[in-house]
Order: C-alpha cells, then structure tokens, then sequence
C-alpha cells in the first residue's frame, strides 16, 4: 500500500491499492465507511472509498477524512478483508455456479453502471444471488441510500418485481422464512451453535436464510460486512485462538485470530497443527454455500412451472386474531393493472361477537406464489382508532401455494407490526368446503358440545351422517344448515384417543381442526418472551397482546414434550409480576399496564422523576395468565407467564421510504 499526494492537513488522501476486483466486498464505485466501523466517537461517516479502474493498481481515494482518524482508515483498509492485497493481474477464479442472465432492459439500465455484464448476460453480484421481495427492496434501497441510483418510483416497482420474480425463491424455499416477510415474532431453528453465533449476534437467522448466492457471493457479503460494520470482523473471528483446534494457525509460532487471552498465549507455545487458519466464518460460509446455494432442484423445477396468478375469484378466510379470537368471511379478488396485480374486497366476520369489518385493498403476487398487498377499512382514520383496531390500515404478506388453491399468511398493522390477522384464503369451486370450526378442542367424556362448521356450498340435503371427526366422537343431530354453515351436536366417548382430529364433511377433509383431551395439563402464554416499546409524542409505543393456550400431556403424558396437545386458547385472568434481577426492583410500576383480554401498554417515554434518579420507564416484568375454569389434576388453577422486556422506542426507523410506491 502506497500513500500518494497526502496531505494531513487536507480532507482527502489517494491511495495506490492493488486490487483484484474479484476481492470486492461490493461492485460499486463508492464505499461509504461510518466511522463506527474505525472505532472512533464521532458519529456519521468519514466519507467514501472512491476506486477508478485503470487496468492495473486501482487509486483509491477517501474523502472527508479527518487527521484524527486517517490511521483508523490505513488500518481498515489493510485489514477489512476486502481483498486489497490481491496482486493485481491475478485473473478471477471462475464462478463455481452459473449465474442467471439478467434480461430485462431496465435492470440493466438501472444496475450495469456498478455491476460488469459479461458475455452471457450475467451482471455481476445481481447473477449470482436470489431472494424474496423484501430482500430484494432493501437491497435498491442501500444502492439509492449509498450508491447514488436514480430511480424513480415506478422504475423501483418495475426493478423489484423483475428480480423478485426471475431472482427469486420458490414456493418450497420462501416457506420457511415467511415469518420475516409477515413480521411474526418466532423462535428461530439455528443450524448449527457456530451460526448462530456469529450471524444470530446482530440480525435475525432470517435476513441471511432469505437469500441463496454462489459461495463466492457469500464471501463477498462477509467482506461488505467487515468494511461497514466494526464488529462483523470480531464475530466473524469470535472464539478463535490458538486453544481451539479448529481454528489453526497461519503457521509456526503464530496464535489465531482473535484474542486467545493467556489460554492462547500458553497454547502457542506447543506445536501449531498443520493447515491453513480457519476462522468461524469460513464454516459459516461453507455451510451457507452448501445449504443456501443459487442453484437448487426447488428452483429449477418451480422455473418450468411458474405462471402467471389467476386469483380472481371468491375466496373464503379463515382467521385468527391475538386477543380477538377466530374469524371468517371471504375476499374477492379482483385482476389488476397486469397480471401479477390484483384489487380485492374483504368482508371478516367475528365469531365471538359477530362483528364484521369490511375492507378494500391490491395487491401484488412475486416470483407466481408471493402475495404482498395492503388493505383498509372504509371508516375512520387509523388516528382516532384504538392501537389493536381492526379498522386501521393493514400490510399483507401471504404465501401462494403452487396449485394456486389456497393461500396463508399473516396481515399486520401497527407502529411495530405488533398487532396481526393469521389467515388462510380457500378457493371456492362447485364442491363443498369446510374453513373453520368455531371450538378448537372437545373435552372427553363430553355430551351435547355444539359445534358450528363454517364453509360453503354445504347442500340443502346435508345429514349428520356427513359429517366425521373421527373415532371417539359422535354427530347425534345436525341442527341447522345453510349454504355457510353447519351447526351440530356432538358426543365425546370418555375414552376418546387424545389428540388433533380432522372435521370432514363428506369429501371436504379440515386437517386438525378440532383436538380431543381428557384435561387440561398446563398452559403457555404467548408470546413466551417479547418486547414492548415506551413511546410518547414524538415516538410511537410499541404494544404487545398476549394469549394463553392451553396444551394436554399428549401420548406419551409428559407435558411440555414434543407430542402435546395444542388444545386453543383458555380464558385467563390477566396479571403482572416483578422479574426481580436487581435488589429492590420496582420495574411493574412503572412500565405500563395490563388490560383484561392481555394488552400491555407501555408507558410513556423520557426521564420519570418518579423513579430513583429519575430513570426511564423501561424494566422488565412477568406477564402471568391464571386459568378461570381449567385446573389441574389437584384441582388448582393453572399458570402460565411469558418474560416482557419494556424498552425504549425505536430512535432509528430502519425501513425509510427512499424507494415509495411499493
């Protein structure tokens, strides 16, 4: 690394840097660096990394750059892994996956000036990556935030639905992360302890799961993390000394990467093992270039599939609110503007009350299975309704299942997304449908239990005798019937099988629908562990609805085993206890409270007098569910909690509309 032209008193430096551009953390011209990422106290960016090509060593010159921190930059951009120390002539290694050529016109209008076309059509980096809608929009969101695009709103839908759809996920692989597009609070599944060290650290498993790359762009992304963020380099390396076996020196008489402490230090004395050194991200990238590579079977298969949605058409909901219970209703889903844009009319009906809430929206189907949309209620405005109203205006992000027959997903609203309708969309056709049954268990040894079927195309000569929920349980009458719904009376043999049943009627087969129990074993109250945020005038609160469902023991009788019952939600009543993890802990009193169907709002934010030296509100708390009618087998009500964590309100909106019109 040479220094050219520098001038310490000056704002920019040019510096001569042998660069391989197949070592680019980024195809771009310009690398803004924060200056977090060089440990300094000062808060905004140094300014950018600006590269020009000339054949051989690139100059790269950084610009508003102060004398305090210039070290900080040599430093970075020797150790950032950025691939600087490439020799320049060093001819890139051949992709090890073909890439997708990109075709549309606008893509590579919008997308060639940083990312290279070659021979075959493949722009750089866009070739060799694949994700959802979501990744897909943030990903032109940090070109127009640190890469200067120009785009105007339409060429950003234009661009998105392109790459989400021809760059995209199938059916099978966007399932398992839909969670992220529907904003869902979820316990992830972590692979391996090394992923989720390294990665669960800083972001959900979902922002990486929801692309697939080649190896090589996997590499790139961890050196775009090394040059934009300070601590990716540390946890890249985390654990890694000379002590740990799997992470082998470079060579004789030197330790690992990263702080060994005086365990590492006495390791280095002995003999290092043989090998190259191995760092935690280099099995991160193996398991992600192996597990979460761009050429699947799934997506091989789904681009021979693919076609253009036809949803239009009636179709029946079946859904579920936090708090609010069941519902049902239908959607007419109209076609739009294209193919892929639809306009829609929903109607939910509340089975607890029989309020119905009437709604108009669009939507937009990505990559033939991926529905995104909004919605909103005709009536007031979302500011003078209560936070959990169903009335106020609500994003849909639904899953398409591939014979296009039926769609589930979650719609969610809310300054934090915290409040949601999980819901399932049934085709209607000419045959019989059942969507939902109004209880969700049946006790053993139970009579006369009347269970209402909601559906459609339910023939007027329908008999009890149509109707099956399995062994055990027995339709005595059917007592009423329309078109939409069915009402029965059911029998439950005191020795029922326990367990999730099928309601059938006749070849229209609802799966697990319904669960036989002899008793309710104990109950948990959900969310299990969650956050709520303080807010005020200037920031918004973050809410949070709690449930309790309640489970049976299930074949094995041993609760809170993989084989237990779900068994629905439980009525309880609601209260609130100090989490003690300080002497004296008084956090229940002053962040916030609990109503009686389990909303929590937070309290407002900002210095409370109140409090001993004049803390915020935050703290955190149990919130405790106890049973009005189920005990347990000693005849004692049953108690569930979940861990609340009341925090403060969210200072940075991370999802800033630089790109609008989605």
């Amino acid at each position: 690394m040479a220094i050219t032209g520098a001038s310490w008193a000056t704002d920019a430096i040019s510096i001569k840097v042998p660069v391989s551009t197949a070592g680019l953390a980024v195809a771009r011209k310009s690398v803004p660096f924060p200056l977090s990422s060089f440990g300094t106290a000062a808060f905004g960016t140094i300014g950018n990394v600006q590269t020009q090509e000339n054949g051989g060593p690139r100059s790269v010159q950084v610009t508003g750059a102060s004398v305090s921190n210039m070290k900080s930059i040599l430093v970075l951009l020797a150790l950032s892994g950025l691939s600087f120390a490439q020799a320049p002539d060093k001819k890139p290694a051949e992709p090890s996956e073909p890439g997708i050529p990109v075709t549309s016109e606008l893509v590579i209008a919008k997308c060639s000036g940083c990312h290279r076309k070659d021979d075959k059509g493949n722009l750089s980096r866009i070739s060799w990556e694949r994700s959802t809608p979501e990744g897909w929009e943030e990903a032109i969101k940090r070109m127009v935030r640190l890469n200067g695009l120009k785009i105007t709103p339409p060429e950003a839908k234009a661009v998105l639905k392109y790459l989400a759809t021809n760059h995209g996920l199938a059916p099978e692989e966007s399932k398992p992360g839909m969670y992220m597009a529907e904003h869902r609070i979820q316990d992830e599944v972590i692979p391996n302890e090394t992923f989720g060290n390294v990665c669960q650290s800083c972001h959900a498993l979902g922002r990486a799961t929801a692309w697939r790359r080649s190896k090589e762009d996997w590499k790139l992304l961890t050196n775009m993390h090394i040059a934009f963020f300070a601590q990716a380099e540390q946890a890249f390396r985390a654990g890694c000394g000379a002590s740990q076996p799997w992470c082998r020196p470079a060579g004789p008489g030197r330790s690992g990467a990263g702080g060994g402490g005086g365990a590492a230090a006495s390791a280095a004395a002995a003999p290092a093992p043989a090998g190259p050194r191995r760092l935690p991200i280099d099995d991160i990238i193996d398991f992600l270039g192996k597990s979460y590579n761009l050429q699947t079977p799934e997506w091989s298969a789904w681009q021979a599939r693919m076609r253009a949605p036809k949803l239009a058409g009636r179709w029946l909901v079946a859904a579920h609110v936090t708090g609010k219970g069941k519902f049902t209703g239908d959607v007419v889903i109209a076609a739009g503007a294209s193919d892929d844009e639809f306009t829609t009319k929903i109607t939910l009906v509340s089975l607890n009350d029989g309020s119905k809430i009437e709604r108009t929206g669009s939507g937009l189907v990505y990559a033939g299975h991926s529905w995104r949309g909004r919605s909103k209620s005709g009536g007031a405005a979302s500011a003078g309704l209560p936070p959990d109203s169903l009335a106020r205006e609500m994003r849909e992000a639904m899953w398409i299942s591939p014979d296009q027959s039926y769609a589930e997903g979650r719609w969610f609203f809310g300054e934090y997304q915290e409040f949601g309708v999980d819901v399932k969309l049934s085709r209607v056709g000419a045959e019989p449908l059942v969507t939902l049954v109004n209880k969700s268990s049946l006790k053993a040894g139970s009579t006369a239990q009347r269970v209402k079927l909601l559906g459609e195309n339910f023939p007027a000569d329908a008999v009890a005798a149509d109707l099956d929920f399995g062994p055990g349980v027995t339709v005595k009458a059917l007592v009423s019937k329309s078109k939409t719904e069915l009402v029965a009376d059911v029998d439950v043999a005191e020795k029922a099988v326990s367990g999730k049943r099928d309601v059938a009627f006749r070849r229209s087969i609802l799966p697990a629908a319904i669960a036989i129990y002899d008793r309710v074993d104990y109950i948990k109250i959900t969310p299990e562990s969650t956050v709520a945020r303080l807010g005020g005038d200037v920031h918004p609160k973050g809410y949070q609805q709690f449930e309790a469902i309640g489970y049976q023991r299930g074949a094995d009788g041993k609760p809170h085993t993989a084989d237990d019952v779900e068994l629905g939600v439980v009525e309880v009543s609601w209260t609130v206890e100090e989490y003690m993890s300080t002497y004296g802990d008084d956090d229940k009193e002053f962040v916030g409270s609990l109503n009686g169907t389990g909303l929590f709002t937070p309290s407002i934010d900002g210095p409370n007098p109140a409090r001993k030296d004049s803390r915020n509100n935050y703290g955190n708390i149990w919130i405790v569910g106890t049973t009005k009618d189920a005990k347990d087998k000693d005849g004692k009500p049953l108690v569930g909690k979940s861990y609340l964590v009341v925090t403060v309100p969210m200072y940075i909106r991370w999802d800033q509309p630089e790109v609008s019109g989605q």
